[in-house]
């Protein structure tokens, strides 16, 4: 019997030692997979004009800068927040004229300066090799632009946007590297202009990004 109970005992031990190293070895692997990261990145955002609706709209290239706070669970599921800022300056042009008497007539170009406000919410999928993470992204979110004081004929414009993205992370220190990264924004154009009107055509936006991270 006391034979029995040692045994028993011994087992239990062993047991206890191999569940505890086990849950130790997968609790290690889970803390280095799992990370959550504030970043500061700035961009270019370059855009493409469209033209529809009787008129074109041409958005002026500008610099940004945007801030997110990623977390990151497994190679396949990560999240992230962002918010960014940049210039977002239109210029409306007419193209159809409506003809008044003999004489054509139209409405000059107007251009309108603006700001774009843009938060999103994006899935993250990405793998670690090294000290070097790549990394995919996909979301939504809501774009903002509002034309600057003391512009007559114009209005803000809220539109919801689609954001994709491709980069990587690399690691310089335990807590801190730099992360390189392409997003693209697909949103319907914004309605800044009370002459020309509302606009069925979409922009695409182009973001190349260079910026920093730090890791707890």
């Amino acid at each position: 019997m006391h034979k029995n109970w040692m045994r028993a005992a011994i087992l239990a031990v062993g047991f206890g030692a191999v569940c505890a190293a086990t849950a130790g070895a997968q609790a290690k692997a889970v803390k280095d997979i799992s990370q959550t990261d504030v970043s500061l990145s700035l961009y270019g955002a370059f855009s493409g004009s469209t033209s529809g609706d009787g008129f074109a709209q041409s958005p002026s290239n500008s610099a940004g800068g945007m801030i997110a706070v990623r977390h990151i669970s497994n190679p396949l599921f990560g999240y992230e927040g962002t918010y960014s800022f940049n210039r977002a300056n239109q210029v409306y042009t007419p193209l159809v004229c409506p003809a008044t008497g003999i004489t054509p007539g139209c409405s000059p170009a107007q251009p309108v300066s603006a700001d774009a406000h843009e938060i999103t919410g994006d899935w993250i999928a990405s793998i670690k090799l090294a000290n070097v993470r790549p990394f995919a992204l996909a979301g939504v979110g809501l774009l903002f632009n509002q034309p600057t004081s003391g512009q007559s004929d114009t209005t803000g414009s809220k539109k919801g946007v689609f954001v994709y993205g491709l980069g990587f992370d690399w690691g310089l220190l335990p807590h801190i590297g730099l992360r390189l990264q392409y997003r693209g924004n697909v949103y319907k154009a914004p309605d800044l202009s009370t002459v020309f009107g509302s606009s069925t055509q979409f922009e695409h936006t182009g973001e190349p990004m260079v910026g920093a991270y730090l890791r707890f």
